[in-house]
């Protein structure tokens, strides 16, 4: 049990945000600049045709988000109430699923989706099954993801089939390693290991995202504190890929040796301790009814306002997980499971 108020969903953060608004209008980068870092340098393409259009969109998006949200410190009772509240996910269209969860959300668009956890039948007590789905109307099945048994170190598998969690099947799509103490996390795509490479290297499995948890002076029981580490995007807004050959040239390795080429680091938002409530909170827009310590946020540096992903509780054994370009479904959904693991968790 975490000794701590965990962090809960609320708008007490807008006023101390304030200091940071000027900044933005300051700059008024579009956000597609945070992310860009590999391919031709030539920006006029670029700002030609898509940059206007992206301001514009982005201008829209903001009134958007200040939506009024009373389930301050996760009052969950209400819940038709609160089921109003939350703002759906936009009409998505999920032709083929295997290109949509690995495609980076389209700008100035959130992708909003719900993760529930089942923890019923035999084993799923300690091997639960997470399901990631549209939070919309049609509720579409996007990922599903368990973790392996007999594995030394925390590893789960993601599906695009929610009954077919193989690693051999057609249907895996992904996966997620961690290191020993459960504290460093890499994301693979469903590419082949390096001993197993082709002449070209082409079929070798990309490194599509790293989490590091920090410890605070408080172990995890504390706000957590999360950076994660991504590949850049090109020119044309695609991702660098990244395939290690080895061990030593993962995310992870790059990230601890400041070897920063097409490589992107965010981190979570820091959470403000409210007197009144007695806990830390973020404001999480009507996204997260629950107070838990698994909640954050997650930005760049640079644009703090730019929420590039979040999750949150909402029930018992179910979290809102919203993602915005750069970020793909299988990235958000790993980050987040990454969040649940044994070693993390203090609920």
């Amino acid at each position: 049990v975490c000794p701590l108020p965990a962090i809960t969903g609320s708008d007490e953060e807008d006023d101390s945000d304030s200091s940071t608004k000027p900044i933005r209008s300051e700059k008024k980068k579009s956000p597609a600049s945070l992310f860009q870092t590999g391919g031709d340098p030539p920006k006029e393409k670029k700002s030609k045709k898509k940059a206007p259009a992206k301001a514009a969109d982005s201008e829209e998006e903001t009134p958007e988000t200040p939506q009024k949200n009373s389930n301050r410190k996760g009052k969950g009772k209400k819940s038709k109430k609160v089921k109003d509240e939350r703002p759906p996910s936009p009409v998505i269209e999920v032709d083929n699923l295997e290109e949509f969860v690995l495609r980076p959300a389209p700008q100035a668009v959130t992708i909003k989706c719900r993760v529930t956890r089942d923890k019923k039948g035999m084993d799923r007590g300690l091997y639960p099954t997470y399901y990631l789905h549209l939070d919309n109307d049609k509720k579409v099945f996007l990922l599903a993801g368990r973790k392996r048994k007999k594995s030394k170190t925390s590893n789960y598998l993601i599906s695009i089939d929610p009954t077919d969690l193989s690693r051999g099947g057609e249907n895996f799509i992904g996966k997620l390693r961690s290191n020993l103490m459960g504290t460093k996390f890499t994301v693979f795509d469903n590419g082949a290991n390096p001993d197993r490479a082709n002449a070209d290297w082409s079929n070798v499995r990309q490194e599509l995202s790293a989490v590091v948890y920090e410890t605070n002076v408080l172990g995890f029981k504390g706000p957590r504190k999360m950076t994660v580490i991504i590949p850049g995007m090109n020119s044309d807004n695609e991702r660098v890929p990244i395939r290690p050959r080895n061990d030593n040239d993962g995310l992870l390795m790059r990230w601890q040796n400041r070897n920063m080429d097409n490589v992107i680091e965010l981190h979570n938002k820091a959470p403000v301790w409210n007197d009144e409530t007695q806990s830390y909170v973020l404001n999480f827009h009507g996204r997260v009814t629950h107070a838990s310590v698994k909640n954050f946020q997650i930005v760049h540096s640079s644009d703090p306002d730019y929420i590039v992903m979040q999750f949150g509780r909402v029930a018992d054994d179910a979290f809102t997980m919203d993602y915005n370009y750069p970020l793909c479904a299988v990235q958000a959904f790993a980050i987040a499971l990454s969040s649940f693991d044994g070693k993390l968790a203090c609920e």
